[in-house]
């Protein structure tokens, strides 16, 4: 099948994203021929501008289009309570459940000898600095439940000892709606190592 150079560049391009297969390339592709030039315009500005405008916030690390983003110049928020997170894509995450009134900070990674990722390649100097420089009663490690994430934990619980008064790590074990069937084997540890008291 004979497809024209501009649409194969097109589906060639969306196929590098993450999570984007090569079908569902051809249909996002096909979809924008269908749409209005004006709606295409629209999509390939906001890529441009996204590109153009955001940066890190240089306090915590998470996107921003000024020097600080709106979660750190936001007086509302504890100062006191400060959640270090991998990705700057985790704070949304944590955002959207509203449970979390504090500040945040970005590791950009996690520790990973495999691929060559230590501590000096991460932002924990930058978050020991921030724990002297203001006075922060929490640190809540939010890294992911794997062995790089639980690796990254304990080291800042290492570095942090001392400095804050007190560093937790996110509960884990079952998600709600999950089948012991389907439960991997490090979940099911960390929940019969997490069990809580329940009835008499």
């Amino acid at each position: 099948m004979s497809v024209p150079p501009s649409l194969e560049r097109l589906v060639t391009e969306l196929a590098r994203l993450p999570g984007v297969g090569q079908k569902t390339a051809q249909r996002l592709a096909f979809a924008l021929l269908k749409e209005d030039p004006s709606r295409a315009r629209a999509l390939a500005q906001a890529v441009l501008d996204v590109k153009d405008k955001v940066r890190f916030c240089e306090e915590c690390f998470g996107y921003s289009e000024q020097p600080r983003c709106a979660i750190c110049l936001d007086a509302r928020r504890d100062a006191s309570l400060l959640c270090v997170v991998e990705q700057p894509n985790d704070i949304y995450v944590i955002e959207r459940s509203a449970v979390f009134r504090g500040r945040y900070h970005v590791l950009m990674g996690c520790i990973s000898p495999l691929d060559g990722i230590g501590p000096d390649q991460l932002k924990v100097r930058e978050l020991i600095a921030r724990v002297e420089r203001a006075p922060v009663q929490e640190v809540i490690v939010a890294t992911n439940p794997s062995i790089p994430g639980e690796a990254t934990a304990l080291h800042l619980g290492q570095v942090l000892s001392g400095k804050v008064g007190r560093i937790t790590r996110l509960a884990r074990g079952m998600p709600v709606g999950a089948h012991l069937e389907f439960t991997d084997d490090i979940t099911l540890n960390q929940a019969f190592t997490g069990r809580q008291s329940f009835g008499r």
